[in-house]
């Protein structure tokens, strides 16, 4: 047992954070640790790590059999542990060979940086784990994958033995993820111990030993892998049978609302043409699932349909046979389309405002009377919104920065559904939520359907995409790799589509 928690509580004013936590790793073990938002896992890892020192909590860490008692980040890094955030710490203008030393240089004649030793040390670190980068590369010229492989040389290059890893595939490309994977089960063969905390099931049942769920800040339970499965993991983090992951109703599509007709976008800066001879309909009543690999275009399609992005070299787009080309994103929201952008803490949401403030953001002509804001009617409207979609908060004064990913999530589409609109495009609105909130947000969806409202719905998760469409397209290199019903549909045929190998 190279690490062990017990019985550890945590309380903060108003709120028990942990209650009773037990928790082990072994020596050469993947732990996974699961749970919904607001379950504990992140302030578990604060606790391990040295944020909220020894003497905030109850209860007992120990590293090798002796108690840690840790007051620092430094103190726990000394101790072995490293924790690899999935917000990453890398100075972006500096090298990778600077990124892995910062803080611990290399020196001659003591003041001096050895920077010939720095580079071939980091050369050296980055042939050891299998990482194949240059270690004269400034950071910002990676990609998000490869800097996360910097973080981890980073960590490893401190004698850590422990690495505690918090989502760490959120914006990783599927072939970014396998290569993370497998240097995480070389680094098992080496002894290094893992924590390794994500929502994507499939990844925690194709690495991890085993699994520890966390509910309402306590220890629901410690398995195997080997001897559980997804279903039950599931069952556990939320408390309750799950009858079905992705709960689509059969839907009767209407009239066609949104028309798309050889559409092609080149990028306004750049001059690159990024989306060729994009063809499609959606109608009432239905969600048109998109997909493709990193860099197909799905994010640049919603962007160009909302007006945010690229500039139309040919081709029409229609709302209801009114044309959006050329149009600004408020004059598209008041005919009746709008967006939930992908990365909501920086184009969706004002994270250090209330609830209220951000609900209101995109619909305040809606409760303006002769330029002045209706206080009391906005209230009342977004204190409906907040209702109906089940924000857990203390109310609409809540800062939503506060508030965890799937609560932000509904205040972003809170905030959409305000306008009013016919169309909602839905860029990843479940990356980064817990299953719980994942069944909330279908069920939203569900809801506007019923509703006669169409959906655009784009997705990296595959089960998602075909459990949630009634229409699927598939985009490869900026155009239509191949388009499938939903009883057609198989990740197989999807993922050939993505590739351009669809037929």
């Amino acid at each position: 047992m190279i690490l062990r928690a017990d019985h550890i509580t945590k309380r903060f004013p108003g709120v028990t954070a942990l209650k009773d936590v037990s928790f082990d790793l072994r020596e050469g073990e993947i732990h996974a640790l699961c749970g919904e938002n607001g379950a504990g896992k992140s302030t578990l890892i604060k606790l391990l790590s040295g944020i909220h020192p020894h003497g905030s909590y109850e209860g007992r860490f120990e590293v090798n059999g002796v108690e840690a008692r840790f007051e620092t980040i430094k103190d726990a890094e000394k101790a072995g542990l490293a924790v690899i955030y999935q917000e990453l710490a890398l100075v972006e203008e500096m090298t990778v060979a600077e990124n892995i030393f910062l803080g611990r240089e290399p020196r001659r004649w003591g003041a001096f940086i050895d920077w010939p030793r720095m580079h071939r040390e980091a050369q050296a670190l980055l042939d050891r784990f299998k990482v194949d980068l240059d270690p004269a590369a400034p950071v910002r010229t990676l990609g998000v994958g490869q800097k996360q492989l910097v973080e981890i040389v980073k960590a490893l290059a401190k004698d850590s033995k422990i690495l505690i890893l918090d989502e760490p595939t959120a914006a990783l490309a599927e072939h970014e993820v396998l290569i993370l994977l497998d240097i995480l089960r070389d680094l098992r063969k080496r002894g290094i111990a893992s924590i390794y905390i994500s929502h994507k099931l499939d990844e925690v049942f194709s690495i991890a030993d085993r699994v520890t769920v966390l509910r309402d800040g306590t220890t629901v339970c410690t398995q195997s892998a080997a001897n559980t499965n997804k279903i039950e993991v599931i069952r556990h983090m939320v408390g309750r049978e799950l009858g079905d992951l992705f709960p689509r109703r059969t839907s009767q599509p209407g009239e066609a609302i949104l028309r798309v007709d050889s559409l092609a976008v080149a990028d306004a800066e750049s001059g690159t043409t990024k989306l060729h001879d994009i063809s499609f309909e959606l109608r009432a009543g239905e969600v048109l699932g998109i997909g493709g690999l990193m860099g197909a275009g799905r994010t640049e399609l919603l962007m160009h349909l909302f007006g945010a992005w690229g500039r139309g070299i040919s081709g029409s787009v229609q709302l209801r046979d009114q044309s959006l080309s050329g149009l600004t994103p408020e004059t598209i929201i008041q005919r009746g389309l709008v967006l939930a952008s992908e990365d909501r803490r920086r184009y969706g949401l004002h994270l250090d405002h209330e609830i209220g403030f951000n609900l209101s953001l995109s619909s305040l002509a809606n409760v303006t009377r002769g330029g002045f804001i209706q206080r009391n009617d906005e209230i009342r409207r977004n204190q409906g919104i907040f209702d109906s979609l089940r924000i857990k908060a203390t109310g609409l004064e809540a800062v939503v920065g506060k508030l965890s990913g799937g609560n932000q999530q509904k205040v972003v589409l809170g905030k959409a559904l305000l306008t009013e609109p016919s169309v909602i495009l839905l860029d990843e609105p479940t990356r980064g939520i817990d299953v719980g909130a994942k069944l909330e947000i279908y069920e939203i969806i569900n809801k506007l359907t019923a509703e006669g409202k169409a959906v655009i719905l784009v997705s990296s998760e595959l089960p998602e995409l075909i459990g949630m469409s009634d229409r699927i397209l598939m985009l490869n290199a900026g155009r239509i790799g191949g388009s499938f019903s939903r009883s057609e549909a198989t990740q197989e045929k999807l993922m050939a589509a993505a590739m351009g190998h669809a037929g």
